[in-house]
């Protein structure tokens, strides 16, 4: 995998009424790899807003991370089997989250990392929705990119 990628991310909320949210996005990122873990930067512009946010995600196996500096700030764990606890700060105020994830599943050719995720999503210990994520990564020029 080189330096420079694109990066596809899928997200999914499905909550207790069956209703289903979901979220799209390609960016170009770039990619690492130190201690045995693949780390993944990239901006995003929040629509109507100046500020850019940060986000670096860390795979390895059975683990994701994610980091979110700017518009919000979360650091958020997925890990495979535990639950997770974190602040999701908005500039609406805090949301005390949960994270239960059972499945983390990552993959890898030598142009292409994915990752997914499923896992319970709680929302000031209550259960709101469950969720998966579904991330790509790939090296650019490197054949035809799509949303999954």
């Amino acid at each position: 995998m080189t330096k420079d990628i694109l990066l596809s991310i899928r997200g999914l909320q499905i909550t207790e009424d069956s209703q289903q949210d979901t979220v799209e996005m390609i960016s170009p990122g770039e990619y690492y790899f130190r201690n045995g873990k693949h780390y993944f930067l990239y901006e995003e512009a929040e629509e109507g807003k100046q500020e850019i946010t940060k986000n670096i995600i860390k795979v390895s196996d059975d683990y994701m991370e994610v980091t979110k500096k700017g518009v919000v700030n979360v650091h958020m764990i997925f890990e495979k089997n535990k639950k997770n606890v974190t602040y999701y700060n908005t500039p609406f105020g805090s949301l005390l989250i949960g994270i239960d994830a059972y499945r983390v599943d990552v993959t890898q050719t030598p142009d292409e990392i994915s990752a997914y995720v499923e896992y319970a999503l709680e929302v000031n210990n209550e259960h709101l929705a469950n969720c998966r994520i579904r991330m790509k990564a790939r090296s650019r020029g490197e054949g035809e990119f799509h949303l999954m």
